[in-house]
């Protein structure tokens, strides 16, 4: 039921419905995206906890309230920090240039506004990101030029397979699954997810497992576990045959008896 005022229309839920109510308010009042990376990153940034609220509080700011250029009292509203807190942690944002004030302009209204600026912190954001996957591909480069020549090979086979270069967890993956069993069953699990056209982790994974879990130690043994299940398949699918078989002579013989 609707009640309709002056000011506005209010909903009127049924005693007890308050959970009803709050989901209804939880997706009206809507939502802050903000990016996993920079929640991962910011410390690399020298941005510390508190200004990275006071970030988010600025992201939802803009994107509920259309609110470029918050005031103090707007901030300290939503905030357990005191209006001195948040003009040193904004300050400190400004001087380490993850933010700037910029003008807007409000197609709306068709006036320039003035607003924080958050493009400073993203070029940041990507700049830490590129350092670290430089990091990455070195590391990866002195894993790979102390590994023997058969695990190169391997390493080259997936990245060949995969179409991309492989990144440092991937290659501990390998090492551990070489490990327990061997390269060439590591490749052997390789061609069959190729085949099979899934080109994933997991997927290879749980070939691997299968195959410690049945003690094969090599394509030999592969090849021979392969050729028992589809034989077991194989008579199955007979057997079944045969009775659904069976089933029809029994109905025919009935029916022209």
């Amino acid at each position: 039921m609707e009640n309709t005022g002056q000011a506005r229309t209010v909903k009127k839920y049924k005693k007890g419905n308050i959970t009803a109510a709050f989901g209804t308010d939880l997706f009206i009042q809507g939502f802050t995206s903000i990016p996993n990376l920079l929640l991962k990153l910011y410390k690399n940034m020298g941005i510390s906890d508190t200004e990275m609220m006071l970030v988010i509080q600025l992201f939802r700011l803009r994107t509920e309230d259309k609110n470029f250029l918050p005031s103090l009292k707007e901030l300290g509203n939503v905030m357990q920090k005191n209006e001195e807190q948040i003009t040193a942690d904004l300050e400190s944002l400004l001087q380490k240039e993850m933010l700037r004030v910029t003008d807007f302009y409000d197609d709306g209204r068709h006036l320039v506004i003035k607003g924080y600026d958050f493009e400073p912190l993203f070029e940041k954001l990507s700049e830490i990101w590129a350092c670290i996957r430089v990091r990455e591909n070195e590391r990866l480069s002195k894993m790979m030029e102390n590994e023997p020549g058969a695990a190169v090979n391997l390493y080259s086979s997936f990245e060949k397979e995969f179409g991309r270069p492989l990144s440092p967890m991937e290659v501990e993956q390998i090492n551990l699954w070489s490990t327990k069993l061997n390269s060439n069953m590591v490749l052997e699990a390789l061609r069959k997810a190729v085949m099979m056209g899934k080109h994933n982790f997991k997927y290879i994974d749980s070939i691997l497992l299968e195959w410690e879990k049945n003690n094969l130690r090599n394509p030999g043994d592969v090849e021979e576990y392969d050729k028992r299940f589809k034989n077991r398949h194989s008579s199955s699918k007979q057997g079944a045959r045969g009775k659904e078989n069976n089933k029809k002579s029994m109905i025919q013989s009935l029916y022209m008896s």
